[in-house]
């Protein structure tokens, strides 16, 4: 990408307008200085002393921050959480988020507020060491009258955003956010709008979504297709396939092999202009935390696409974002355009 094609695209961040629908966590960091570990007098357990605490959104949360990052005109936060105290601290720290708005965000007492709690051991010179999560989560299936406010919400903004990304970040299905009322209300949005980019990811599967731009890993991919794509070389043709079939361009995270996008060309073009387009993965440069490249690239994913960036374009500064994002170590961090510009430039 040239850096006038940067910029050009770039440019368009702060007129954007994105709506990110989906599971909100509270990423809550406590971390622990183990020159001050004792021992209960109690149990005979070790005990970690907590000498400071760190509360931020996670899941679609991440990929709102990397959006904030971005500098996005304007962000609508759509999903849920507890009437609880991990819900006053995930919409307050919401709430102090530059240009974003909650009209969509519905406090229930009726949700537990998804929260993931990791213990960080601070050691000198080293990277922060996780010690085991502590995950809250529902467990039941998400009552209809919160998924009803949830559908309106998303409908109220269907004339007003220029992209939607879509979160579904739970374990059991129809436990969020993103029910199977929720996708179909997705699949009406797609088809009256068939220009508005809408980017789904899902923790699950993509499988049995409506057609829109999907962004998965190739064993996402293989599962959803029955196909065995554990060789890498398979994987553009059934991206390509996947491309084909939804008229919807396809993105598939490759790990240490980078990233390739299915662009399915025009559907009134008189030949198959379908083509894929290859990031390779930029050079490790120190220690790596994964944590959170893959909302890094789905908030420059949509982003990108939403400014009228092509689908090779967009997943060059996928790419970029994802490796900028994976040396941030302890947090789930976030990239800015300035972050952006140096890497970008290595893919020209």
């Amino acid at each position: 990408m040239t850096p006038a094609r940067f910029a050009e695209i770039t440019a368009r961040y702060e007129s954007l307008r994105i709506a990110v629908l989906g599971d909100f966590s509270l990423d809550r960091y406590l971390d622990i200085d183990p020159a001050l570990e004792e021992t209960s007098l109690e149990t005979g357990l070790p005990v970690h002393n907590v000498t400071a605490v760190r509360s931020q959104p996670g899941a679609a949360g991440t990929i709102l921050a990397n959006l904030v990052a971005l500098g996005v005109g304007r962000l609508h936060a759509i999903g849920f959480c507890g009437k609880d105290g991990e819900g006053f601290e995930l919409q307050r720290a919401l709430r102090a988020m530059k240009r974003v708005h909650l009209d969509g965000f519905v406090e229930t007492p009726l949700r537990r507020t998804f929260t993931y709690t990791k213990p960080l051991v601070h050691e000198p010179g080293a990277a922060p060491r996780e010690l085991s999560r502590l995950d809250l989560k529902n467990w039941t299936p998400t009552p209809r009258g919160v998924d009803h406010k949830l559908i309106g919400a998303l409908r109220s903004i269907a004339g007003v955003v220029d992209a939607i990304i879509v979160m579904d970040q739970v374990d059991v299905p129809d436990t969020g956010v993103v029910t199977a009322a929720v996708r179909g209300a997705i699949g009406e949005m797609a088809r009256e709008h068939p220009r508005l980019p809408i980017l789904a990811d899902s923790r699950q599967s993509l499988s049995g979504w409506p057609p829109v731009i999907m962004k998965m890993n190739h064993r996402e991919l293989g599962a959803m297709l029955g196909r065995d794509l554990s060789d890498i070389s398979t994987v553009p043709d059934a991206a390509l396939d996947l491309a084909r079939t939804n008229h919807r361009a396809v993105f598939i995270t490759l790990a240490e092999h980078g990233m390739i996008g299915a662009d399915p060309g025009r559907t009134d073009a008189a030949d198959d202009d379908a083509v894929v387009h290859r990031a390779p993965a930029l050079p490790v440069r120190g220690p790596i935390d994964i944590v959170g490249a893959g909302d890094a690239v789905s908030a420059n994913l949509c982003a990108a696409l939403a400014a009228g960036a092509e689908a090779g374009e967009a997943l060059e500064l996928a790419n970029a974002a994802a490796s900028v994002v994976i040396h941030q170590l302890g947090t789930t961090g976030a990239a800015t355009v300035e972050d952006l510009r140096a890497l970008a430039s290595m893919q020209a």
